[in-house]
């Protein structure tokens, strides 16, 4: 799965296809001894079979895949007033609803996990340096400013530029670290300036010891 994920994840690279199968255009993904038939949707590519790599033996992954294949199509077309004209049929390994929501609610965990990484990468950097600090994401920008002077409040703020959901402002917000996810404020400027018209933003107070922990991460 690794091997396929690197190899179609590179928009330069050569797909070969498996030729054996006609229904479906299927491309070829090897690693050592492991061949894997990756089939593409909207240029997601799913792998739908796996095997070894055995030659001249039936048991090889692309003689068993032809062969299963073929016999699919038969079992299709004695079951179905219009038969296939193909001599293949590969329909039942293609992903189905269940898979493609599979694949969404792990892309949203991802998401996720990504975000709380980079959100608390952004605190750390501007707690160092007084600065906001900013990442880009594909549909938005992301900056956090953390402001601490010793003995008075650290002040944080969140800016986004771009369009993003409430409930996505909702996950960036609660993983600010140090800071009451219910406590944040709309904010009509920054600091040092005014809000432009594409940016949104939010200010609260962290917990000062939250932030002297995050400064002194590795």
């Amino acid at each position: 799965m690794s091997k396929a994920r690197e190899h179609f994840a590179d928009d330069g690279a050569g797909h070969e296809r498996i030729r054996s199968i006609d229904d479906e255009v299927l491309f070829k993904v090897k690693v050592q001894r492991w061949r894997g038939a990756v089939w593409t949707n909207e240029d997601l590519p799913w792998l739908i079979a796996a095997g070894q790599r055995e030659d001249g033996s039936p048991d090889d992954f692309y003689s068993a895949l032809e062969t299963t294949a073929r016999a699919a199509r038969a079992h299709y077309n004695a079951n179905n007033r219009q038969p296939l004209s193909t001599t293949t049929y590969v329909g039942r390994l293609l992903p189905d609803q269940n898979d493609r929501d599979r694949y969404q609610l792990e892309a949203g965990a991802r998401l996720v996990r990504d975000l709380a990484a980079a959100v608390r990468e952004l605190a750390r950097g501007s707690l160092h340096d007084g600065h906001e600090h900013a990442a880009d994401f594909p549909a938005f920008r992301l900056g956090i400013l953390v402001r601490a002077d010793d003995g008075h409040e650290t002040y944080a703020a969140v800016r986004i530029t771009g369009s993003v959901r409430d409930d996505l402002i909702a996950v960036i917000l609660r993983h600010v670290p140090g800071c009451d996810p219910t406590a944040w404020y709309p904010e009509y400027a920054l600091p040092s300036r005014p809000l432009l018209p594409a940016e949104q933003a939010w200010s609260t107070l962290m917990d000062p010891k939250a932030a002297a922990e995050l400064l002194n991460e590795d």
